[in-house]
């Protein structure tokens, strides 16, 4: 037991020492949130970090608040990166490009490559086993299902627009539309789901018109231009996604919602989180009530599908009509 505590001791002074090669490096109010001690707890083990750690160099900052610094150089030979941290890296490339973010998976690709270099050769062997056995087990490279279509080329160019930001000039298709048209947009996020949006703002309409949604598999052709521009104030990519269901957000169906999960599927509802701003409430039958705001009542029809009968609309209306007749009896729930 006392073994077992000390290596645990021993691992929490290595993630602290990490934690110190910021360029911030680390307050003892960091250290108490990271690690959920007391202030005294936080401040013995700075004493642990300097004794371990004779680069550590302590400094009073402007609003008076002492933080810790290491030079990264001298933790970095104890960094040696473990299986399950290799096969996270290699599952989440595999995820970006089934998702088809190919330039965001190229970068992390080429990170991998200057990891895997940096890993002595007498541990190379073992740490590539345990990473098979693990990457077999997720068994994310078999997983089937339907994912967005797109071209490597449309996906590169928002991505090198979105860094800048740059405008992009796009050869786009609408549903309504039997072929594409050019306009020239100004990218402020990218939406993922079911299907991928560029959310941006059309130069060719005023500063004032809302931001629109284009579905990336419909983007025909993408060119990034030299000009770059201002992200609109107040823009937050993550506010703007709650606004949504799924993927898509459209500012005349945001609303309140309202669900609710038979007494036989509420255990089963209560395990999923379908809105990051959800609230959940038991009734006394059993039966629970999931409440959020949000747009998409398309997204939300096909989901609630795979529910059958066991959940029910009470708001808002337009949606109840929208699954009214279409509930089936299903054998298993999601």
């Amino acid at each position: 037991m006392e073994n077992r505590m000390s290596f645990a001791k021993a691992q929490d002074l290595l993630k602290l020492a990490m934690m110190a090669t910021r360029r911030s490096g680390v307050s003892l109010e960091e250290i108490v949130e990271e690690f959920g001690c007391v202030h005294r707890s936080a401040q013995r083990m700075t004493v642990a970090l300097e004794a371990a750690f004779p680069q550590t160099e302590p400094e009073d900052g402007d609003d008076r608040k002492r933080r810790w610094r290491i030079p990264a150089r001298a933790i970095a030979p104890l960094l040696l990166p473990s299986a399950e941290e290799l096969a996270a890296m290699t599952t989440a490339i595999r995820q970006l490009d089934a998702a088809g973010m190919a330039a965001e998976a190229a970068t992390v690709r080429q990170m991998e490559r200057k990891v895997r270099a940096l890993i002595p050769a007498h541990a190379g062997t073992r740490l590539a086993v345990d990473e098979e056995a693990l990457l077999e087990a997720l068994g994310h490279a078999a997983r089937p299902g339907p994912r967005p279509a797109g071209t490597s080329e449309v996906d590169s160019a928002i991505s090198e627009s979105l860094k800048g930001p740059f405008l992009l000039r796009i050869s786009y298709r609408r549903r309504t539309q039997d072929k594409p048209t050019e306009r020239v947009v100004a990218p402020h996020g990218l939406l993922l789901g079911v299907r991928r949006y560029l959310v941006a703002r059309d130069t060719a309409k005023p500063a004032t018109a809302p931001l629109r949604h284009y579905r990336v598999e419909e983007i025909y052709s993408a060119e990034v231009l030299d000009t770059s521009f201002e992200i609109d104030p107040g823009f937050n990519i993550r506010e703007h996604s709650e606004k949504g269901f799924g993927s898509f957000e459209n500012a005349a169906e945001h609303g309140d919602v309202i669900w609710r999960f038979s007494p036989d599927a509420a255990p089963h509802a209560r395990r999923f989180v379908f809105h990051p701003t959800q609230s959940v409430e038991e009734e006394p039958d059993g039966s629970l009530l999931v409440r959020f705001k949000a747009s998409g009542h398309l997204e939300m029809c096909w989901h609630l599908y795979s529910w059958g009968k066991s959940v029910e609309v009470l708001q808002p209306a337009r949606l109840r009509e929208m699954v009214h007749g279409h509930q089936r009896e299903f054998e298993a729930l999601p």
